[in-house]
Formats: C-alpha cells, structure tokens, sequence
C-alpha cells in the first residue's frame, strides 16, 4: 500500500541578497520571476501534482498568512489540493518548522505518513525527474530513513552548503558527511572530485522516525514545539486547516536550523542524486539567468534600451531604463530604492541590507505598495504634513473600525462600491463620489462589491504615523 506522503512548504526569511525587490514582508518566495509566477506558487504547484497528494502543509509565519493563501489561490491546482498551516508568531529556523510539521502529521495521518520537506524559494525546472526523484526518496523513507536530496553541481557554487557522499545503486548515494559553504578554491575541488553534491535542504522521511530522530539529538526543541502546537489555536475553513503555535511556548525553541540540529547527527542518513535543474535563486546573477539574452549578452526585464552596453542584467518594471557604454552589470530598479552592481559582487547586496537594519531604514522592511488580508495600499506621495495613497480593497472585506488623532482622511472613489462608517452615519459611495473623514471620528471601509474597490486617500494633519490609531475591532 503506497504511503501517505504530506509535502511539507517551508515559507520564511527574509532574502537579502535579492533585495530591493525581497523584504521583510515581501520575501523572496514571492518575487514574480519572469513568466509571472512566483516560487511559492511553483513549489504548491509542484507538490500538489505528485502522485497520491491530497493535501500540502506549509509552515509560515501569521504575517505571510494571507500572501500565501492569495498566492495558491491563483494557481491552477489551488482547488484540487487542501491547505493546511502551521503559523509560527515569529521565525525561529528550520528546526522548529520540521518538528511543528512532523508532529502535525504523525497526530492526522498517523506515525507511518511520509513528510516530503520542501522550501517555497526553490526553483525546479525538470519536473518529470523531481516526481521521479521524490518516488525514490519515499522509497528509501520506507525504509526508516531520512533521505536528502544532493542536486548534481552544475559549476563550483560558494553560495550553497555541500553533501559528501558516495554512489550507490541507480540514483541512490550514501551520505558521509554535509560540509559548510566552501571558498571557491575548495568549491571548484568538490566538482571536480565527483563525489560532492549541492546541499538542496529537501528531504524525505517518515513521520515517526523524524520524530524519534529529534527526540534523540534535539529533545528541548521537540518538547517546546510540542508544547507550543498543543498550547495553540486551531482553525478550519474551506479547503483547509490551520494552527497558531502558542507565542509564549515557541519562544522558548532553539533557534538553530535542521541541519544543525539533526542531519548532521543522525545515523540513519540515505540520499537521492537529484538533477533537476535546480537553483535557490540566490542572487540577482541567477535571477537574470531566466531572461534570454540578446546579442550583446544583456538580459533585460522591463522597458529598457541600450547602447554599446553588454552583459548586464536590467529588472525595471515601473519606468523606462537606458544604458549607455556600461558592461557586467545588476540594475534592480523598484518605486522606492535602485540597486546597482557589479556582477561579480552580486552576493554584497546582503551587506547594504545590513546597513539598512542598522540605519532603520524602512526600504528594508516593505515596499511602497503593501499588501494586507483586505488588499493593499501604496504610497503615491508622502510629505511631512500629507500623503496621498492608493487603496485597494478585495470583494467582501473591509478595514477595522478606527480613529486617528491627528490626521483627517479624504477618500475617492475610483473604482467599485464603498461602505463607509464614519461616526454613526453609514454611506454608499460610487464612482468619482467622495467623502471626508475628520480626526478624532471613528470610521470603517468596506468593499460590499464583486470587484475590487479601488480608492484615492490624502491623509493630512501634524502627525502621520502609522502608529496614530485606535482599533474598536
């Protein structure tokens, strides 16, 4: 009888080295690439395809919650698979996700269930032999152990954790020993000897032995994420189920990543070659790798134009960008912050968003246009003593029911129907209606549409602080 097998999403992080596009609360897994779709909805696409899967668990953060599900609502499989969540209130590694994980599974499906551990900002291109791939890993799994995958190295990778291990029968390999990312002398060692392979962090394994594995050689993380999974809120919708870890008792996990805290010290290790055509996308040079190039060796992502310029990357999708005369260059152009580098340097930006944390500065945190469970807002102008945004609100939601001190609201509508409390007055508002909303009222928003509700709000006053608001709701 053929195992049930829980493909596991693990969604977190921040992804520094591919800013200014990833930030805090728009991380990399949800960076379009350029065929429009993200990594996260390639990886739920992907898993919820292989064979026998009825439903993906993916473990995540409160905060990336409805990114999420807005992103598996758009895929074409979103209907055909259930969703189940483990929210985490704060991020503590990848430890405490596998464990969440296979103690959620092991108390639904039963000790015997396969886990397949897969991250959401992977991308996989050879589909057919990642099905292929996962069939052998469960295989092994089945045999009470814990399968990694090692993807066969494509060129010497400073960037990537290594696996030593030795060829066995057909794809399988026998794991010596995960090695640290390396210099590119000893990267360029390891491709050459044949017997090293890309460290992918997937891996396979059946639920109880993950679990009598932690138990072994990481028994605090195991107990505190048991705690905080019993100590947690359950919840179930359409389609799907989710838990919120207990914040008190997840507090008190490990911080410290599944390798560490397992792979490295278990002895039941097997492996899979996997080629895939695999990458982690872990730079801007590897981001540009999926534009075809011209016959200058530019690759270009938005409206550009160029001349006597040759092997640069250019992503610009808010306005025109030009090159003259450059040459190996990364142009990263978003509505508020510009990165340019050399290619060579392309692993730096990690350390501009390390002076952006330091600074406070806010471009590390969000974009311009952020995005909630009702929608979004964007800035379109922002001075001391105004801002005008736009607002976007989904069919059937609304804002909470709020008051600001020291700013007055004037909102426009574009688009849509609006309902509008404001006091103890509720109004309709169509298109090019407006109305204003003076500081100290309590007022609501709500689209009671079928189509999003598009509005113009000039905010205007002596403070505008997102911190000037009093919640009724």
């Amino acid at each position: 009888m053929q195992p049930i097998l829980v493909p596991v999403i693990l969604c977190g992080g921040a992804g520094t080295r591919l800013w200014p596009e990833s930030r805090v609360t728009h991380p990399k897994p949800f960076i379009p690439l350029p065929d429009g779709e993200s990594l996260i909805q390639k990886t739920f696409r992907r898993a919820s395809q292989l064979p026998g899967v009825s439903e993906v668990l993916t473990v995540t953060t409160d905060d990336l919650l409805f990114k999420t599900e807005d992103a598996y609502a758009t895929t074409d499989d979103a209907v055909a698979c259930n969703h189940g969540y483990i929210l985490e209130p704060f991020g503590r590694n990848t430890a405490a996700s596998f464990a969440a994980a296979a103690l959620d599974v092991a108390s639904r499906y039963g000790p015997d269930a396969h886990i397949l551990i897969l991250a959401a900002d992977h991308l996989i291109t050879d589909e057919s032999t990642f099905a292929r791939a996962v069939e052998q890993a469960t295989n092994l799994a089945a045999q009470q152990k814990l399968t990694v995958f090692g993807i066969v190295p494509e060129h010497p990778e400073t960037g990537y954790g290594y696996i030593q291990a030795a060829a066995g029968p057909g794809d399988q390999l026998s794991v010596q020993q995960f090695v640290e990312k390396p210099d590119a002398a000893t990267a360029q060692a390891y491709v050459d000897s044949g017997n090293y392979y890309w460290n992918s962090g997937m891996f396979c394994s059946r639920a109880d032995l993950a679990l009598a594995e932690l138990k072994a050689h990481a028994p605090e993380l195991l107990q505190s994420v048991s705690r905080a999974l019993e100590s947690g809120i359950q919840s179930q919708g359409k389609g799907h189920c989710s838990t919120r870890l207990c914040p008190e008792a997840f507090a008190q996990v490990p911080d410290i990543s599944i390798d560490y805290a397992l792979m490295e010290k278990t002895a039941c290790l097997a492996g899979v070659k996997a080629d895939i055509g695999w990458s982690d996308i872990g730079s801007w040079e590897a981001m540009g790798q999926l534009t075809p190039a011209d016959d200058r060796g530019n690759r270009f992502d938005g409206e550009v134009l160029s001349t006597g310029a040759s092997n640069n990357y250019v992503r610009s999708h808010d306005r025109l960008t030009a090159l003259v005369g450059v040459e190996d260059l990364l142009v990263i152009d978003t509505a508020d912050a510009l990165l340019i580098a050399h290619k060579s340097q392309a692993q730096g930006v990690k350390d501009i968003v390390a002076q952006l944390k330091r600074s406070g500065h806010g471009a590390r945190l969000q974009h311009r246009t952020v995005h909630r469970p009702w929608g979004s807002h964007t800035v379109l102008e922002e001075h001391e003593r105004f801002k005008v945004r736009r607002i976007v609100i989904k069919p059937g939601t609304s804002l909470t029911l709020q008051m600001h001190h020291h700013r007055s609201e004037h909102w426009v509508v574009l688009q849509g129907m609006a309902r509008i409390t404001n006091e103890d007055q509720i109004t309709l508002l169509g298109v090019n209606e407006s109305t204003f909303i003076p500081a100290g009222h309590k007022h609501k928003l709500e689209n009671p549409g079928v189509i999003d509700l598009i509005m113009v709000e000039v905010q205007s006053g002596d403070y505008l602080g997102e911190d000037d608001i009093t919640r009724y709701e």
